[in-house]
């Protein structure tokens, strides 16, 4: 397994599968989301996670949560990794994996997570990891199972909808 630091926190994993990522990639992935997990800034919850997005081309998007005061305006690792991505000009992605301080369960992604990531596709592999560098493998289907994605816009709707007074 060879990481290639580039500009910025972009980095890359040897992997020559398309399908099915090698152990060594999974493993890779995960150690580069508890890395991603050290720049953290949690001082309030105190509970500190990180995400490692492998785009197509085997290059990697780190993130790390972000709280802020003003609770609500914090935000999470898994996203913080896609809109790096998705700000260098990425949209498809192969695999995520999530880190944690967790040692007795494997970390989950929030309802907003799963939905942002359900907007990458339903089929993403996510690791689920603890620090030991164990995980669970699931994909976005089944983290969040009979979601609304962008397909479901194209759907036909009805259009005049009677006001009722």
């Amino acid at each position: 397994m060879e990481r290639v630091h580039l500009s910025g926190e972009v980095r890359h994993v040897k992997e020559h599968s398309s399908r099915q990522l090698s152990q060594d990639a999974v493993k890779e992935l995960i150690q580069q989301s508890q890395e991603a997990k050290k720049q953290a800034y949690c001082p309030y919850s105190k509970f500190r996670v990180g995400a490692a997005l492998l785009a197509h081309d085997n290059c990697v998007f780190t993130g790390c949560n972000v709280e802020n005061v003003c609770y609500n305006l914090g935000a999470c690792a898994e996203r913080n990794a896609i809109s790096k991505a998705v700000s260098e000009g990425y949209r498809s992605f192969k695999a995520i994996a999530i880190a944690s301080d967790m040692n007795d369960q494997f970390i989950s992604p929030c309802g907003g997570c799963r939905q942002f990531m359900r907007e990458f596709g339903p089929n993403l592999t996510v690791y689920l990891s603890k620090p030991d560098g164990s995980y669970l493998k699931m994909t976005v289907n089944e983290l969040l199972p009979s979601s609304f994605g962008p397909e479901d816009l194209s759907m036909k709707k009805v259009i005049d909808i009677p006001n009722e007074c």
